[in-house]
């Protein structure tokens, strides 16, 4: 376990046995586009799909801009049954000083209900709660969004309440947004609880 001191995210690659997540690069713009070009991808997201290269590599430029200034690790979800870049995770609204972070992912159709999120979140909550020392890992998922809502609720996040009119969607709808939580007094149920899903 990481001491208090110690909490300080930095990029870096975690391995699991289905997925790889590797720091974020220039280099994954093809592999971004190839599988996000999905318009259904991005319903819930602020972000619009990348229907070229140079809005994929923007879109990747944005993610490391936040990195720059310690505002957010981002992650290629590479699978290593194919090798192919599979979406995209990793920590963002970092803050150092209260040891809290929070995580946020997308998939490919291809790599949805697969396995790939359960392992991602694994690794990302693995990796804060034992190797950083975090005291807090929220994920923040729209209101509407009830499939994203009952994923976290199955691997054991904990809903903390709403937001309402949270954010303006790109269609210019208010959405409310469902806070969840994982706390590191949760960590020891949570992570055999994900085990568990992993070796089914």
């Amino acid at each position: 376990m990481a001491s208090q001191a110690s909490f300080d995210p930095r990029p870096v690659t975690l391995e699991g046995k289905t997925v790889r997540l590797e720091p974020l690069t220039l280099d994954h713009s093809a592999g971004l586009l190839a599988v996000g070009a999905e318009e259904s991808i991005w319903q819930f997201s602020l972000a619009y799909p990348p229907t070229n290269l140079d809005q994929a590599r923007k879109w990747i430029q944005g993610r490391l801009a936040d990195q720059e200034v310690e505002q957010r690790i981002p992650f290629a979800v590479i699978c290593l049954a194919d090798g192919r870049f599979a979406g995209s995770t990793g920590y963002g609204a970092i803050n150092r000083q209260y040891r809290t972070l929070e995580i946020a992912s997308w998939y490919g159709l291809d790599y949805q209900r697969t396995g790939v999120n359960t392992e991602c979140k694994y690794l990302l909550l693995k990796h804060a709660f034992e190797e950083l020392g975090a005291l807090r890992v929220g994920l923040n998922v729209d209101l509407e969004n009830l499939r994203s809502r009952r994923a976290v609720e199955r691997i054991g996040g904990v809903q903390e309440g709403i937001l309402r009119k949270h954010r303006i969607r790109r269609d210019g709808t208010r959405r409310d947004t469902v806070i969840f939580g994982f706390i590191d007094d949760d960590w020891p149920q949570v992570k055999v609880k994900l085990e568990g899903l992993m070796n089914r």
